[in-house]
């Protein structure tokens, strides 16, 4: 290989690992704000209250789910 290409395959490595690591910089931001989210959350009224109601929601889309695959092996 000649140097000239060498020399740029270098720089787009060197490119690749910057974007890499500004990527990994913002993904550890993001985990820090939604864990912060969430802790201010659980210091809301009520907030136990829509835990349990988004379970039984969760719980209840999970039977009719079930039922519907039932329902579609004794179809076939």
């Amino acid at each position: 290989m000649k140097e000239k290409n060498l020399i740029e395959m270098q720089n787009k490595i060197g490119a690749l690992t910057r974007v890499m690591q500004q990527v990994m910089n913002e993904i550890s931001n993001l985990k820090e704000l939604s864990i912060g989210t969430l802790e201010v959350l659980k210091k809301m009224p009520k907030y136990q209250k829509a835990v349990d109601e988004l379970k039984a929601e969760m719980e209840e889309a999970n039977k009719i789910k079930k039922q519907s695959k039932k329902l579609e092996l004794n179809e076939e």
